[in-house]
């Protein structure tokens, strides 16, 4: 089942054009509060962000690390919700209309705002991809096939523990690109070795044609620069968030400036990918 008509494909096609790698970038949505989220969101494609990948708020993000488990508690002590995740993408949509974003998250949010309310409403604010962590291939029915119903793509994280036998069954469904998570653990700890990363998009290429995005212990951009050289996308998430976190003062406001230094670092790893096959 492939829906690859929408803007993530269109996306990948166009970074194939230009011979080059894309760079994803993640944050969580409301981090650290609704305005300075905005201002980035919306900074992020001239910065250089190919995709966008925005993190639903949830209080028990198991599958991520400090930072990102961090600045999730910081969204939701802001108040924010999965309806104002959704205005956020709208907000950002009536200025961008090509850039793919892709909501990433665990089923609860979701589930609790009802799984095909959530999917209209997500369609309709211009939401491209779901990464829903803590959904294995075995639950397609809770979400996925409606999501590729609904046209919009379901997108499964790979991993190094990934064997040959379960890679059919997790690339079932999937659409849009495949994630691989190039280490085993939580987000932002260890980084990954090129070696094995290489072998391990190979390896994926043999069993499907979506493009393949490593992401996981990406902090700077010789590291962006080193993944962009054999998968399609690099993406970083921990290292961008870890940036907002050290721009924030002791009583959790973002200091004068903060938005601008994260989209500065946003355009180091974006020279970073965009050098990478020169």
């Amino acid at each position: 089942m492939n829906h690859d008509t929408g803007r993530i494909a269109h996306r990948f096609a166009k970074l194939r054009a230009e011979g080059r790698a894309g760079l994803v970038t993640f944050i969580t949505a409301g981090d650290p509060d609704l305005e300075t989220c905005r201002t980035i969101l919306d900074g992020l494609p001239d910065a250089g962000a190919d995709l966008i990948e925005l993190g639903l708020p949830f209080s028990d993000p198991m599958a991520d690390g400090p930072a990102i488990q961090a600045a999730s508690l910081r969204a939701l002590n802001g108040g924010m919700t999965t309806r104002k995740v959704l205005d956020l993408v709208r907000g950002f949509r009536a200025k961008d209309g090509a850039t793919p974003i892709i909501l990433m998250g665990y089923y609860n949010p979701i589930h609790a705002y009802g799984v095909n309310h959530f999917l209209a409403d997500a369609v309709e604010a211009g939401v491209d991809g779901l990464i829903i962590v803590d959904l294995p291939p075995e639950e397609d029915e809770e979400l996925c096939i409606p999501a590729l119903k609904a046209g919009v793509n379901f997108i499964r994280l790979a991993t190094p523990t990934t064997d040959d036998q379960r890679l059919p069954v997790v690339l079932q469904n999937t659409s849009g690109f495949v994630y691989y998570v190039s280490i085993a653990g939580i987000t932002g700890t260890a980084s990954a070795d090129n070696t094995a990363v290489g072998a391990a998009v190979g390896r994926l290429k043999r069993h499907t044609d979506l493009p393949v995005a490593v992401g996981f212990g990406i902090k700077t951009p010789d590291q962006a620069a080193n993944i962009a050289r054999i998968a399609d996308a690099a993406v970083v998430g921990s290292a961008i968030v870890t940036r907002i976190a050290d721009g924030i003062d002791a009583e959790g406001k973002a200091r004068p400036g903060l938005a601008e230094d994260v989209l500065g670092f946003v355009r180091e790893l974006s020279a970073g990918v965009r050098k990478a096959r020169i």
